[in-house]
């Protein structure tokens, strides 16, 4: 008889899994979060050199990510003093401070729920997978990397930038946007609003294709 796998529930523009864990600053629910976006970002392992790396980066972009109303929020399968080990070790050693909490996710619940455990890549850690859960705990965005290369925090915070101004602006954004470059106007949904798209004003290649400045 096999075993059973528990599937993630964590799905694109459905709620977002919920949970109730222990961190580095106390017990966080993702109800905790409410009218906030969240950034939740796995790690393999604490006192790991490409794990260190990463969290450097989110702590030196840390304000940058508060700016948008947007909290960050660690996850491993390390224990609790583990969590703390390593940010002390970080500060000693790089002098850099990890002001945001670390889920310990012992039980891997957390990390099971969200598919942050991959078989095929490891059965006993959590792989880099970076989730963006909206102010209404709505998931947004999931990206994985592999374990043996960083992820980027800087794509991170730009796809957190362009889903915002997205949601702002009723638009979409186009290939590596970043702000101050035009955006897409939503494409028309009727053969008369594709003849008139042309005479609207925004700069149309065509009846499918249009951006406009905010």
């Amino acid at each position: 008889m096999t075993d059973q796998i528990q599937q993630p529930v964590a799905r694109l523009n459905e709620p977002a899994p919920a949970f109730d864990a222990p961190t580095t600053h106390g017990r966080k629910t993702l109800e905790d979060y409410r009218g906030k976006w969240l950034v939740l970002f796995s790690h393999p392992a604490d006192f790991t050199p490409v794990c260190t790396t990463e969290f450097i980066a989110f702590a030196k972009k840390h304000e940058e990510f508060a700016a948008r109303n947007t909290e960050l929020l660690g996850l491993s399968i390390d224990s609790h003093y583990s969590h703390i080990a390593w940010m002390l070790n970080i500060k000693e050693k790089f002098g850099v401070e990890i002001k945001f909490p670390i889920i310990a996710d012992l039980n891997m619940a957390v990390a099971q729920a969200y598919g942050m455990i991959q078989p095929g890549a490891s059965d006993t850690a959590a792989v880099r997978a970076t989730f963006l859960i909206d102010p209404e705990g709505v998931l947004r965005a999931m990206v994985y990397y592999p374990m043996n290369a960083g992820r980027s925090v800087d794509e991170i915070y730009r796809l957190l930038v362009a889903m915002q101004t997205a949601d702002e602006n009723a638009c979409a954004m186009p290939e590596n946007w970043t702000p101050g470059q035009p955006v897409i106007v939503p494409t028309p949904a009727t053969p008369e609003a594709a003849m008139a798209r042309a005479g609207e004003g925004y700069d149309t290649v065509d009846w499918y294709f249009s951006t406009r400045m905010l």
